[in-house]
């Protein structure tokens, strides 16, 4: 094998450098057509009752160590939206599970589902089958999901009326859900984080106001000064229904939660400091009271502007867009927290050395302890499956140098 430095991209680190070592080629496996990445498939088992506690296990995987900012060998990874239309098996089973909802919100769907980039690629993180509208019913608010539009919730609330349609969650309607967490924590096993998600509330709100997607999100943002306090009480009331749909995921297996403020970016900072960021730490705060061991990552669209501000949430990772530069966004946010992603979802498009080298520079920057690497953004449709294995299979090359593990030096240096 021969040996060569590639000179660092993050001189200008304020971070505990970075060591690696990167074995390029595939691992042999002859059970697949994209080398290494396919693994045999788990045997589906039924569900068995067991209950989970939210505390910490010795046997935590990587993906959770890493969360914690744990010494790891290597850096885990998985990728948003690792579970769709880019995948054959999932079109195939799309065509004869033609709903969105019935594909989310059943049980063996769900399951299988999940597992099929599990299955395909061996991620570090098994993310459940979802939607962050799913638990909209289960606390007063019925929506549907068309072909054109998108989510379509048919009574926005934008008046005091609107707000009597709301009731405490009833998680028994969420059933399938928990029982899926269930499952997937059974199927991995201890060989993958099982990973929950849910909408952070202005996210949320912004469908339930809007009655579904939008470009402008004019009727809410004009909310927060024509209706400030029906915005807040509608707001608080998600918070407390986030926050125990949470604990209820972490309870039915889940080892890690994300909390997507998708559109929270959309808010200019001011704003997000108003209208989010104090929902989102309030849900934080719910959540350790009963789940102080359950790493909570923050993910916001657009976040360049507010990294500072979503690290005072008190989550233990915070997710970057592809917009913000790795380098740039660990100075920010200094090495005492968690970080995840950001490699463009559009590289997955580019020859995979392209792919390899992009991979190196986001953990070099990300530095030794404390990433998770992930796409700063979800997988695209159209994305080449060989893609997404060559990006597992680099990943799972890549080991951390253990004499940087605790030490601090000046410059990352990546052995290949």
């Amino acid at each position: 094998m021969s040996f060569f430095s590639l000179a660092s991209a993050c001189s200008s680190l304020g971070v505990k450098s970075l060591s690696l070592t990167v074995q390029l080629g595939f691992h042999s496996n002859e059970n697949n057509g994209f080398p290494g990445a396919f693994l045999s498939s788990p045997k589906k088992t039924k569900i068995k009752k067991f209950s989970i506690a939210c505390s910490s296990s010795i046997a935590d995987p990587l993906l959770v160590k890493a969360a914690r900012g744990e010494p790891v060998s290597r850096p885990p990874a998985w990728m948003m939206r690792q579970a769709g239309r880019y995948m054959a098996v999932y079109r195939k089973l799309a065509e004869k599970h033609q709903s969105f909802r019935r594909r989310s919100e059943t049980t063996d769907l769900i399951v299988e589902i999940s597992l099929q980039p599990w299955e395909a690629f061996r991620p570090d993180g098994v993310i459940i089958f979802s939607d962050i509208l799913t638990p909209l019913p289960a606390f007063g608010v019925p929506f549907d999901i068309e072909d054109v539009r998108g989510p379509v919730i048919q009574s926005p609330i934008r008046s005091d009326d609107g707000l009597k349609s709301l009731h405490p969650i009833d998680l028994e309607k969420l059933h399938f859900v928990g029982e899926s967490l269930k499952i997937l924590r059974q199927e991995v096993g201890g060989h993958a984080a099982v990973l929950g998600f849910v909408g952070a509330p202005w996210t949320i709100a912004t469908y339930i106001v809007e009655g579904g997607t939008t470009r402008t999100y004019t009727t809410i943002k004009s909310m927060c000064h024509t209706a400030p306090n029906l915005l807040r009480t509608l707001l608080s009331h998600l918070t407390k229904t986030i926050s125990e749909y949470i604990i209820y995921q972490v309870e039915s297996g889940a080892h890690c939660i994300q909390i997507f403020d998708s559109w929270g970016g959309q808010l200019p900072p001011d704003m997000w400091e108003q209208w989010s960021k104090p929902y989102i730490t309030e849900i934080v705060s719910l959540v350790r009271s009963k789940c102080p061991n359950t790493p909570l990552v923050l993910y916001i669209n657009g976040n360049g502007g507010l990294l500072e501000r979503m690290k005072g949430t008190g989550v233990d990772v915070i997710g970057l867009d592809w917009t913000v530069d790795m380098a740039d966004g660990r100075k920010r946010l200094g090495s005492d927290i968690s970080v995840q992603g950001n490699v463009d979802p559009a590289y997955l498009f580019s020859p995979l050395p392209a792919v390899t080298e992009e991979i190196q520079r986001v953990v070099k920057c990300a530095g030794p302890r404390g990433h998770i690497l992930n796409l700063g953004h979800g997988v695209l449709v159209g994305t080449p499956e060989e893609a997404v294995a060559h990006f597992f299979e680099v990943t799972k090359s890549l080991k951390y140098d253990s004499s940087f593990q605790n030490h601090a030096v000046e410059e990352s240096k990546l052995v290949v």
